[in-house]
């Protein structure tokens, strides 16, 4: 596992050096919030998320990078998990589309109690406004294998947000879940959100949201439908 460490370590030095050599501005975001549920890709992990991140992004030669970090910890029966997922970004406006590339590494501390294991992505994505709708088609390909099923992912996003005054804006939300190697869709989700924007910096999101499960095989053999919610408060700066 240390090579996935050290390769996402490296990158994210790498971003953090070109981007200090071009003198370019870098902006930062903090943020954190409570969900009823944790839902990934369409199955339920547990209940009670509490999650934290930080990301910072700046842009470099006509590309934007972007690189985070997120801890969730959440309860499953009577245990308790904690994940740590580091991610890179890095994408360019190629005018008929915007392209980005991506890696995501997922840890999990203690082991995940002998329920999770660590795994990496690679991801790659398309996104367009479409008739004022943001849409977007993202690739996962799992390049470290736990075992959980979930390489070989593809997604199909979009979303509209509607501002309704200075300070509010109702966001939504909808995604498609395809699962590559066993040629069935996952799951379907659709988001419903009132982003408040209480300061220049600071927005106070709480949502609700509903995920369909659409199969029964391998991994999400477990998985139904759920309705969930919660908030996150993001502070920019």
């Amino acid at each position: 596992m240390q090579k996935y460490c050290k390769a996402i370590g490296a990158l994210v030095a790498a971003s953090a050096l070109a981007a200090g050599t071009a003198s370019a501005e870098v902006e930062y975001s903090i943020y954190g919030g409570f969900n009823s549920d944790y839902i990934f890709r369409g199955y339920s992990n547990g209940v009670d998320l509490t999650e934290a991140g930080l990301s910072a992004a700046t842009s470099y030669a006509g590309f934007d990078i972007t690189a985070g970090v997120w801890y969730g910890s959440w309860q499953q029966g009577a245990a308790n998990f904690d994940e740590v997922d580091y991610t890179l970004d890095v994408s360019r406006d190629l005018g008929f589309a915007t392209a980005s590339i991506g890696y995501i590494f997922y840890h999990f501390p203690n082991d995940g109690g002998g329920v999770f294991e660590e795994s990496a992505d690679l991801y790659f994505t398309l996104s367009k406004e479409l008739f004022g709708i943001n849409t977007a088609v993202k690739y996962f390909w799992e390049v470290e294998d736990a075992g959980s099923g979930h390489g070989g992912y593809l997604e199909f996003a979009a979303g509209k947000d509607y501002e309704i005054n200075s300070c509010l804006t109702l966001t939504t939300s909808s995604i498609l879940g395809y699962l590559i190697e066993e040629n069935t869709l996952s799951h379907a989700q659709v988001k419903l959100g009132l982003a408040w924007a209480f300061t220049e910096t600071a927005t106070l999101t709480p949502y609700i949201a509903h995920s369909w499960a659409l199969t029964e095989d391998s991994f999400w053999a477990a998985s139904k439908n759920e309705l969930f919610a919660g908030a996150v408060l993001s502070v920019s700066f």
